[in-house]
């Protein structure tokens, strides 16, 4: 049942449309010659964007201190609560149960989060609905918010049984975490009052193209922009592990995630909500089953021509399979798409290609975020936590994609520039790759100047650590920051613009699920990350980012995205 915000919307946009309807149809010259502006952003966008600001901030503040929690011991001399005694090197520490267990369960609750998403996204799709999924992922994350409080007691660690409710609040945060993950953007991009181009008269005098594309760009940073001084507040949690304990730093994640509920309640009623239509899942499947029928599985992998001849007009002229067995489409409505889906189908298809590489960028951008926890615990801290510069991975990008967004993107578009989604994730694999060879060189430092040599991670003899300082993995986070910024962002961007409206929500989960695949192929080298390899792993991650930069930038199947036209409209 459509909403009284939805009925506002709406006649809010026909209003918008009915004033500018002779520019509907927009010259070619003012095409050309007239800039691209975002339209007006409904402040219910703004709404739900706070709601995932507080929602990343208690995510990140709880996952920022997991490395510690789950890899070093109850420091000696302590409080009890996992807090180290003050004036020492150490770090805070609780479970001791090493790197290699730390990275394992870390990156399988990366898994977890970035792979259930796309169950998430066809629960919203084909029952809840984007709003009231949010709902239900908020119920469950909060109760995963108390479970590990609870499991992070002095007692509870004292008695040696606090893994137990740790891994199974970890599970629980993960499932409430994939209802939500995969309907906030597009619950936001769903609020654009834009849906096509009309020509603006600004109060200068100047002439604009208000561009529906261009408002999700900008919806799009918002929320990213959003996500990211989010994830900076996991600062408090950083330093409430490193003075007080793991319980106030698991409790301040669940207080902060409060203010989610109260956010989703403060715009309930202006949102445009959508009802379920029903997942395409299914379909996609039926459609992709045809085509390698009809057309063999490598002809279909090619796409071209396989798309056609998966079209229900096709095949009611040609009724079967080459060869194969006949297909009856009215049988029991077994053909449910039409030819309209087959091509969105395949423009989300084009999509998905420019994501493949996309986790190798995503291993060398935050997968590799606990070895470098664990590096800056065999670095001289002088009183700061080892885990607090991670905060400045989410301080930069927080500074710098308002930065791209309204300065260095504009002032290239200005000068005629064409910096296209390919040239953007290329430039952002060359950032990431830069950022592990800051971290391959200072891995190799540390193992020259530590104590124990290249054994410097369980280092015990004197101080246990380098001379060398944490804050020289400050370029490191920030390169892998700029980094993200052109490759998360641009592909969020392409996953909204270019795909079609009813393939958004299972597409963005696919976006987040290549971060799965990184969490995986981090989990799966996890066995090597022991002294001395552990140089040869930010070596390794900074090669593979430059060869699939290369690979992107020259393969043929991804010119499309060369091209300066407007994408397709929604």
């Amino acid at each position: 049942m459509r909403t009284a915000g939805l009925s506002r919307t709406r006649k809010a946009v026909h209003r918008s449309l009915a004033r500018h309807a002779r520019y509907l149809i927009i010259p070619f010259y003012e095409l050309v010659c007239l800039r691209l502006v975002p339209g007006k952003i409904p402040w219910a966008a703004y709404i739900v964007s706070f709601a995932e600001f507080a929602e990343r901030a208690s995510y990140f503040g709880c996952v920022t201190v997991f490395t510690n929690f789950i890899q070093r011991p109850l420091p000696e001399g302590g409080n009890s609560a996992g807090a180290p005694p003050g004036g020492t090197q150490l770090n805070a520490g609780a479970l001791g149960l090493g790197l290699i267990t730390a990275t394992a369960v870390v990156q399988t609750f990366s898994f977890l989060v970035m792979a259930l998403p796309i169950c998430g996204g066809m629960l919203a799709d084909a029952k809840w609905g984007l709003y009231r999924s949010i709902w239900i992922g908020t119920g469950i994350a909060f109760a995963a918010h108390i479970i590990m409080v609870t499991a992070s007691v002095p007692a509870v660690i004292a008695s040696g049984y606090a893994i137990a409710p740790f891994a199974i609040s970890v599970v629980i945060l993960a499932f409430g975490t994939a209802c939500i993950k995969p309907c906030i953007i597009p619950l936001i991009v769903q609020q654009s009052p834009v849906r096509r181009q009309y020509v603006k008269t600004l109060k200068s005098g100047e002439q604009v193209i208000v561009d529906p594309g261009i408002t999700v760009r900008s919806m799009v940073y918002i929320c990213s922009w959003a996500v990211n001084i989010g994830a900076f507040l996991a600062l408090p949690s950083t330093y409430a592990a490193k003075r007080v304990g793991f319980w106030l730093a698991f409790l301040i994640p669940g207080l902060i995630y409060l203010l989610v509920p109260l956010a989703l309640l403060a715009c309930s009623r202006h949102l445009v909500r959508l009802p379920p239509q029903g997942t395409v899942i299914l379909d996609c499947y039926k459609v992709l089953y045809v085509m390698v029928r009809r057309a063999g599985f490598w002809r279909a992998l090619r796409g071209g021509k396989a798309w056609e001849g998966a079209k229900p007009s096709a095949l009611a002229t040609s009724g079967s399979f080459t060869g194969k067995r006949p297909i009856w489409i009215t049988d029991a409505g077994w053909i449910t798409y039409d030819d309209l889906f087959v091509d969105e189908l395949r423009r989300a298809a084009r999509v998905c290609r420019l994501f493949l590489l996309t986790p190798v960028s995503l291993v060398a951008g935050t997968s590799l975020d606990t070895l470098l926890t664990s590096q800056g615990a065999t670095m001289t801290t002088d009183g700061a936590p080892n885990d607090l510069l991670k905060n400045f991975n989410y301080l930069t990008i927080s500074v710098m994609a308002p930065v791209f967004q309204l300065m260095i993107f504009p002032w290239l578009r200005r000068r005629g520039i064409d910096f296209s989604p390919i040239r953007k994730i290329c430039a952002g694999f060359l950032f990431a790759a830069s950022g592990q060879v800051v971290a391959a060189i200072l891995q190799w430092r540390i193992y020259e100047t530590s104590p124990c040599g290249y054994a410097a991670t369980a280092c015990a003899i004197g101080t246990g650590v380098s001379a060398l300082s944490v804050w020289w993995q400050l370029p490191i986070y920030a390169l892998e920051a700029v980094g993200g910024i052109l490759v998360n962002f641009t592909c969020y961007e392409l996953a909204m613009v270019w795909a079609p409206e009813r393939m958004r929500t299972v597409l963005f989960a696919i976006v987040v699920f290549m971060a799965a695949l990184a969490a995986a192929l981090v989990l799966a080298i996890s066995p090597v990350f022991v002294d001395p390899n552990i140089t040869w792993v930010f070596i390794s991650a900074a090669a593979a980012c430059v060869l699939c930069a290369i690979a992107i930038y020259f393969s043929a199947c991804l010119q499309i995205f060369y091209s300066r036209a407007p994408p397709p409209p929604p």
